[in-house]
């Protein structure tokens, strides 16, 4: 229909390559990823696409218009487009805005503002670990002063004339080391469980190690504490947006609280987000023990987790990482296709003169080839970066220098084995120029390396500008790239958001790229039909 017929082997490896369904799904997909990018202002946009004023049409996702056009102020500067959609004075005069689907530019730092309904509380609920500690004066353990007792036995200061033994048994090993002690011998340090006596909940003592002195003490403190420590009472903590009446995790935790705590713990959260009292710290009483509740309200920094309207976080700057992560998908892939083109283009140029002409052509061309390999590309991009000021085209010129040499190895081998078959020698015969000959009758039957290697080196020219945009040597700022986002991710490793939607889109794009290029290779691969199976 449009004149342009493919030779039965093109087509019968087209089919081929549709016959592979992974291969050809990936490209359906790495097509679709690329289109969407390319229309990445309709999409992601911190200006409308269409805004409707005074009887006339304006597209400010495309042109520029300053402040004066739509408010009269006379101010030349950018325009506000939330503030004016905002404003009644442009609803009453009829005015309206369409605005894509993402309110949200790759340059726009998003307003704290926005945030603060979406900000949490945090409550912790810990048991308050009991600690006491006694005085003994001899070896029955007899008590003479106590700190913090009516923790374990309930009886407040009450234990004049009492002993040790009164309240728990006395372990051989507690008795053996008091009485080291007394006698002014050396003993090492004691850990024991006591059993409770009387109904008392048993009691951790602990002791220290002790060293000889002048003279012996007259007295041996007993440190007290609880043997299950704060684990034996609760210890939870849960999530509270603004107004919500059960935490975002664990709301059966929540629930299994009695209720006068549960109303309290409320009441608070939402003194928290009102900021009309401090509330911070406090004690409970829960099922006979002391608890603590503390209450930390969430700030605004950046980078700030996920949250509606912005549904991958916010980077370390406060922008939108859907929306970088969409236009750096198009900064990669468009890098990737120039690339890769510019590649195959010089890398045939350069490698079919070679071939074709051999010789001294062939030889002087191999080693110049050699020496401009061996040349530091790393070194190179930042001296050129230093000079011209880093930039897209700059990176995309510095990568095909050196990037075509793989390439012209295969054509040049290509052509060296094409070169002396009967049809091109039939076509010198009818007196054809060396330059037909190529075009016309040697590079149709050389194209399969092309082919092939096309999708390998647009998944490796995405990945190379990823590394550099990593290390800084890539893109300027603030250009939205995937590299950049994983540069951020590294030194704010608690920004999970950072690490896992960057990460996978460059490995989605990747895999993609992997899968076409094995299918490519597969259908194009000459000795197919002729493999043992």
């Amino acid at each position: 229909m449009l004149g342009f017929k493919l030779n039965p082997v093109t087509a019968k490896r087209v089919a081929r390559f549709r016959s592979l369904r992974r291969a050809s799904w990936s490209l359906v997909a790495l097509s679709i990823l690329f289109g969407l990018s390319l229309i990445s202002e309709v999409l992601c946009n911190d200006k409308p696409l269409i805004v409707w004023h005074n009887s006339r049409v304006y597209f400010p996702f495309l042109f520029f218009y300053p402040e004066n056009e739509f408010t009269g102020s006379g101010n030349s500067t950018r325009t506000d487009y939330r503030q004016l959609a905002a404003d009644e004075s442009f609803r009453d005069r009829g005015g309206w805005m369409l605005w894509p689907l993402l309110r949200s530019g790759p340059y726009e730092r998003v307003r704290m503002e926005e945030l603060v309904p979406w900000l949490r509380c945090r409550v912790a609920l810990s048991a308050k670990p009991k600690v006491g500690r006694i005085v003994v004066t001899d070896g029955t353990l007899a008590i003479e002063d106590a700190n913090g007792l009516e923790l374990f036995v309930g009886e407040g200061t009450n234990w004049s004339g009492k002993s040790f033994g009164d309240y728990w048994v006395v372990p051989e090993s507690l008795r053996d080391n008091v009485e080291k002690r007394f006698r002014n011998e050396p003993s090492d340090g004691v850990e024991v469980y006591c059993p409770g006596v009387g109904g008392h909940d048993g009691v951790m003592v602990a002791m220290l190690s002790y060293e000889p002195r002048r003279r012996a003490p007259k007295k041996v403190n007993l440190t007290l504490r609880d043997p299950g420590g704060a684990a034996s009472g609760f210890r939870k903590h849960w999530m509270f947006s603004c107004d919500a009446e059960l935490p975002l995790r664990d709301k059966a935790g929540f629930l299994e609280l009695p209720e006068g705590v549960r109303v309290r713990v409320l009441a608070n959260v939402s003194t928290v987000f009102s900021g009309e009292g401090n509330v911070s710290v406090e004690e409970i009483d829960i099922g006979g023990r002391i608890h603590e509740l503390s209450y930390e309200k969430e700030q605004v920094r950046y980078p700030f987790r996920p949250v509606p309207g912005h549904w991958f976080g916010l980077d370390e700057a406060g922008r939108d990482v859907l929306a970088r992560i969409l236009y750096g998908l198009r900064t990669s892939l468009s890098f990737g296709l120039i690339l890769a083109c510019s590649s195959m283009l010089f890398g045939t140029l350069f490698g079919s003169l070679q071939g074709y002409l051999g010789g001294i052509v062939d030889i002087t061309g191999q080693r110049l080839i050699e020496i401009w390999s061996a040349l530091p590309f790393l070194y190179i991009v930042i001296l050129l970066g230093s000079v011209y000021g880093p930039s897209f085209w700059l990176l995309l010129v510095c990568y095909a220098m050196f990037n075509w040499i793989g390439m012209s190895y295969y054509m040049r081998a290509e052509l060296l084995r094409l070169r002396r078959q009967p049809f091109v020698e039939s076509a010198r015969c009818l007196g054809l120029p060396g330059w037909k000959i190529v075009l016309k009758h040697i590079l149709p039957n050389a194209l399969v390396p092309i082919v092939t290697f096309f999708p390998f080196s647009l998944v490796g020219a995405v990945g190379a500008l990823a590394a550099l945009d990593y290390l800084g040597f890539g893109l300027p700022a603030p250009t939205a790239s995937l590299g950049q986002l994983l540069q951020q991710a590294q030194s704010q490793r608690w920004a999970w958001w950072l690490i896992l939607y960057p990460s996978l889109a460059l490995f989605i794009v990747m895999l993609l790229g992997v899968f076409v290029g094995e299918g490519v290779r597969e259908a194009f691969d000459p000795k197919r039909q002729s493999r043992l199976k």
